[in-house]
Protein backbone atom coordinates (compact mmCIF):
# COMPACT_ATOMS: atom_id res chain seq x y z
CA UNK A 1 0.00 0.00 0.00
CA UNK A 2 1.07 3.20 -0.80
CA UNK A 3 2.75 5.70 1.97
CA UNK A 4 0.17 8.16 3.75
CA UNK A 5 1.21 11.55 3.58
CA UNK A 6 0.28 13.55 6.46
CA UNK A 7 -2.69 15.76 5.36
CA UNK A 8 -2.88 19.34 6.73
CA UNK A 9 -6.73 21.10 8.02
CA UNK A 10 -6.80 24.15 6.02
CA UNK A 11 -9.39 26.36 8.50
CA UNK A 12 -11.51 28.63 5.79
CA UNK A 13 -12.56 31.72 7.76
CA UNK A 14 -14.45 33.54 5.29
CA UNK A 15 -17.97 32.77 7.29
CA UNK A 16 -16.60 34.22 10.50
CA UNK A 17 -16.20 37.26 8.66
CA UNK A 18 -19.70 36.87 6.79
CA UNK A 19 -21.18 36.78 10.41
CA UNK A 20 -19.33 39.96 11.96
CA UNK A 21 -19.59 41.98 8.45
CA UNK A 22 -23.85 40.77 8.97
CA UNK A 23 -24.00 43.04 11.94
CA UNK A 24 -21.29 45.47 11.99
CA UNK A 25 -18.70 45.92 14.59
CA UNK A 26 -15.77 42.99 15.31
CA UNK A 27 -17.82 40.25 16.74
CA UNK A 28 -17.34 37.32 15.72
CA UNK A 29 -13.11 38.73 15.80
CA UNK A 30 -11.48 37.39 12.84
CA UNK A 31 -8.14 37.99 13.35
CA UNK A 32 -9.00 36.25 17.28
CA UNK A 33 -10.75 33.38 15.53
CA UNK A 34 -7.53 32.63 13.01
CA UNK A 35 -5.43 32.24 15.76
CA UNK A 36 -7.64 30.43 18.09
CA UNK A 37 -8.17 27.71 15.13
CA UNK A 38 -4.33 26.96 14.95
CA UNK A 39 -3.97 26.99 19.34
CA UNK A 40 -6.74 24.58 18.97
CA UNK A 41 -4.73 22.60 16.24
CA UNK A 42 -5.56 23.60 12.41
CA UNK A 43 -2.48 23.62 10.57
CA UNK A 44 -3.44 26.13 8.44
CA UNK A 45 -5.83 29.74 7.78
CA UNK A 46 -7.30 29.85 3.98
CA UNK A 47 -9.11 33.05 2.92
CA UNK A 48 -10.91 34.27 0.05
CA UNK A 49 -11.31 37.98 -0.21
CA UNK A 50 -13.88 38.86 -3.29
CA UNK A 51 -14.02 42.49 -4.86
CA UNK A 52 -16.78 43.27 -2.81
CA UNK A 53 -15.95 42.35 0.30
CA UNK A 54 -18.91 40.74 1.60
CA UNK A 55 -16.89 38.89 4.04
CA UNK A 56 -12.60 39.03 4.07
CA UNK A 57 -11.88 42.15 3.66
CA UNK A 58 -8.24 43.42 2.09
CA UNK A 59 -7.60 44.55 5.60
CA UNK A 60 -8.34 40.93 7.08
CA UNK A 61 -5.85 39.91 4.68
CA UNK A 62 -3.13 42.41 5.75
CA UNK A 63 -3.88 41.90 9.64
CA UNK A 64 -3.72 38.48 9.08
CA UNK A 65 -0.48 38.29 7.46
CA UNK A 66 0.62 39.74 10.94
CA UNK A 67 -0.50 36.77 13.29
CA UNK A 68 -0.60 33.70 11.21
CA UNK A 69 1.82 31.47 12.28
CA UNK A 70 0.65 27.71 10.22
CA UNK A 71 0.41 28.19 6.57
CA UNK A 72 -1.63 31.23 5.19
CA UNK A 73 -3.27 30.39 2.01
CA UNK A 74 -5.18 33.18 -0.13
CA UNK A 75 -7.45 31.44 -2.89
CA UNK A 76 -8.69 34.08 -5.75
CA UNK A 77 -8.95 34.89 -9.21
CA UNK A 78 -5.57 36.46 -10.30
CA UNK A 79 -6.86 39.82 -11.38
CA UNK A 80 -4.95 42.77 -10.78
CA UNK A 81 -6.01 43.56 -7.41
CA UNK A 82 -5.52 40.19 -6.01
CA UNK A 83 -2.02 39.54 -7.38
CA UNK A 84 -1.12 43.35 -6.04
CA UNK A 85 -2.60 41.71 -2.43
CA UNK A 86 -0.84 38.73 -3.23
CA UNK A 87 2.63 39.89 -4.04
CA UNK A 88 1.96 42.27 -0.80
CA UNK A 89 1.36 39.64 1.88
CA UNK A 90 3.30 36.88 0.38
CA UNK A 91 1.44 33.94 1.88
CA UNK A 92 2.26 30.38 2.17
CA UNK A 93 0.15 29.22 -1.04
CA UNK A 94 -1.84 31.44 -3.23
CA UNK A 95 -4.57 28.81 -4.74
CA UNK A 96 -5.97 30.09 -8.74
CA UNK A 97 -9.94 29.63 -9.07
CA UNK A 98 -11.10 30.95 -12.14
CA UNK A 99 -14.67 32.29 -10.73
CA UNK A 100 -16.16 35.37 -11.93
CA UNK A 101 -16.14 38.43 -9.27
CA UNK A 102 -20.00 37.95 -8.87
CA UNK A 103 -19.77 33.97 -7.89
CA UNK A 104 -21.31 33.10 -4.71
CA UNK A 105 -18.60 30.33 -4.18
CA UNK A 106 -16.57 28.33 -6.45
CA UNK A 107 -18.31 25.96 -8.68
CA UNK A 108 -15.67 24.49 -11.18
CA UNK A 109 -11.99 24.07 -11.77
CA UNK A 110 -9.87 25.77 -14.18
CA UNK A 111 -9.37 24.47 -17.77
CA UNK A 112 -5.26 24.56 -17.46
CA UNK A 113 -5.49 23.86 -21.61
CA UNK A 114 -8.02 26.86 -22.44
CA UNK A 115 -6.16 29.25 -20.06
CA UNK A 116 -2.51 27.93 -20.15
CA UNK A 117 -0.90 31.21 -21.39
CA UNK A 118 -2.93 33.30 -18.37
CA UNK A 119 -2.12 30.78 -15.87
CA UNK A 120 1.93 30.25 -16.82
CA UNK A 121 2.36 34.08 -16.45
CA UNK A 122 0.83 34.15 -13.32
CA UNK A 123 2.42 30.86 -11.61
CA UNK A 124 5.70 32.35 -12.68
CA UNK A 125 5.23 35.68 -11.35
CA UNK A 126 3.76 34.39 -8.04
CA UNK A 127 6.65 32.15 -7.71
CA UNK A 128 9.36 34.59 -8.09
CA UNK A 129 7.92 35.75 -4.89
CA UNK A 130 8.62 33.10 -3.43
CA UNK A 131 4.99 31.62 -3.35
CA UNK A 132 3.74 27.69 -3.59
CA UNK A 133 0.94 27.96 -6.30
CA UNK A 134 -1.85 25.65 -6.47
CA UNK A 135 -4.45 25.53 -9.17
CA UNK A 136 -8.75 24.52 -8.46
CA UNK A 137 -9.00 21.93 -10.92
CA UNK A 138 -12.29 19.08 -11.59
CA UNK A 139 -10.95 15.61 -11.45
CA UNK A 140 -10.08 15.32 -14.53
CA UNK A 141 -6.66 14.00 -15.82
CA UNK A 142 -6.08 15.86 -18.94
CA UNK A 143 -6.81 19.14 -16.49
CA UNK A 144 -3.88 17.40 -14.28
CA UNK A 145 -1.67 17.37 -16.35
CA UNK A 146 -2.03 20.79 -17.63
CA UNK A 147 -1.59 21.98 -14.57
CA UNK A 148 1.74 20.50 -14.05
CA UNK A 149 2.69 21.62 -17.84
CA UNK A 150 2.02 25.29 -16.72
CA UNK A 151 4.33 25.32 -13.73
CA UNK A 152 2.28 24.65 -11.01
CA UNK A 153 3.27 23.14 -7.65
CA UNK A 154 0.16 21.96 -6.64
CA UNK A 155 -3.74 21.33 -7.51
CA UNK A 156 -6.16 21.48 -5.12
CA UNK A 157 -9.01 18.99 -6.51
CA UNK A 158 -12.80 20.51 -6.47
CA UNK A 159 -14.65 17.92 -4.46
CA UNK A 160 -18.29 19.00 -4.63
CA UNK A 161 -19.27 16.64 -7.14
CA UNK A 162 -17.83 13.73 -4.64
CA UNK A 163 -19.40 15.22 -1.49
CA UNK A 164 -23.13 15.22 -3.87
CA UNK A 165 -22.54 11.25 -4.64
CA UNK A 166 -21.08 10.43 -1.92
CA UNK A 167 -24.38 9.67 0.31
CA UNK A 168 -25.34 7.35 -2.56
CA UNK A 169 -22.08 5.37 -3.55
CA UNK A 170 -19.00 6.65 -2.23
CA UNK A 171 -17.05 4.18 -4.36
CA UNK A 172 -17.96 5.73 -7.07
CA UNK A 173 -18.19 9.24 -6.38
CA UNK A 174 -14.18 9.40 -5.39
CA UNK A 175 -13.24 6.99 -8.37
CA UNK A 176 -12.23 10.11 -10.79
CA UNK A 177 -10.39 11.55 -7.59
CA UNK A 178 -8.30 8.51 -7.06
CA UNK A 179 -7.51 8.97 -11.07
CA UNK A 180 -6.29 12.40 -10.74
CA UNK A 181 -4.72 12.68 -7.75
CA UNK A 182 -2.83 9.42 -9.04
CA UNK A 183 -1.29 11.06 -12.02
CA UNK A 184 -0.63 14.20 -10.15
CA UNK A 185 1.67 12.21 -7.60
CA UNK A 186 3.19 10.06 -10.34
CA UNK A 187 4.15 13.67 -12.21
CA UNK A 188 5.48 15.21 -9.17
CA UNK A 189 2.07 17.63 -8.08
CA UNK A 190 1.09 18.26 -4.48
CA UNK A 191 -2.80 17.47 -4.09
CA UNK A 192 -4.85 19.87 -2.20
CA UNK A 193 -9.18 19.33 -1.71
CA UNK A 194 -11.79 21.66 -1.00
CA UNK A 195 -15.53 22.19 -1.74
CA UNK A 196 -18.08 20.56 0.55
CA UNK A 197 -15.82 18.30 2.22
CA UNK A 198 -17.07 17.47 6.31
CA UNK A 199 -17.07 15.27 8.95
CA UNK A 200 -19.21 12.65 7.29
CA UNK A 201 -17.20 12.26 3.66
CA UNK A 202 -14.02 13.47 4.52
CA UNK A 203 -12.60 9.98 6.25
CA UNK A 204 -13.18 8.27 3.18
CA UNK A 205 -11.70 10.52 0.55
CA UNK A 206 -8.65 10.80 3.10
CA UNK A 207 -7.98 7.24 2.76
CA UNK A 208 -9.06 6.83 -0.98
CA UNK A 209 -6.19 9.14 -1.52
CA UNK A 210 -3.11 8.68 0.32
CA UNK A 211 -1.44 11.46 -1.21
CA UNK A 212 -3.03 14.29 0.07
CA UNK A 213 -1.56 17.34 0.91
CA UNK A 214 -4.36 19.60 2.28
CA UNK A 215 -7.47 20.04 2.61
CA UNK A 216 -9.09 23.32 2.84
CA UNK A 217 -12.71 23.77 5.19
CA UNK A 218 -14.87 26.48 5.42
CA UNK A 219 -18.89 26.33 5.67
CA UNK A 220 -19.30 22.48 7.22
CA UNK A 221 -16.58 23.64 9.88
CA UNK A 222 -17.62 26.61 11.08
CA UNK A 223 -21.17 25.25 11.00
CA UNK A 224 -20.47 22.07 12.67
CA UNK A 225 -19.16 24.64 15.42
CA UNK A 226 -22.14 25.91 16.31
CA UNK A 227 -23.36 22.64 18.02
CA UNK A 228 -19.99 21.27 19.19
CA UNK A 229 -18.15 24.28 19.36
CA UNK A 230 -14.60 25.65 17.63
CA UNK A 231 -11.99 23.68 19.17
CA UNK A 232 -13.40 20.38 19.76
CA UNK A 233 -15.00 20.30 16.13
CA UNK A 234 -11.49 20.99 14.69
CA UNK A 235 -10.29 18.07 17.00
CA UNK A 236 -13.43 15.94 14.92
CA UNK A 237 -11.98 17.09 11.70
CA UNK A 238 -8.24 16.13 12.55
CA UNK A 239 -9.30 12.87 13.57
CA UNK A 240 -10.73 12.06 10.33
CA UNK A 241 -7.62 13.21 8.08
CA UNK A 242 -6.01 10.40 10.74
CA UNK A 243 -8.03 7.82 10.01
Amino acid sequence: MANKTMTRLSVNINKIATLRNARGGNNPDVIKVAMDCERFGAQGITVHPRPDERHIRHSDVLALKKVVTTEFNIEGYPDDRYMKLVREVKPTQATLVPDKPDAITSNAGWNTIEHAGLLKEVISELKKSGIRVSVFVDPDIKMVEGAKKIGADRIELYTEPYASHYPSDKHVAVKSYVAAARVAHEVGLGINAGHDLDLNNLKFLKQSLPHLDEVSIGHALISDALYFGLENTIQLYLKQLKA
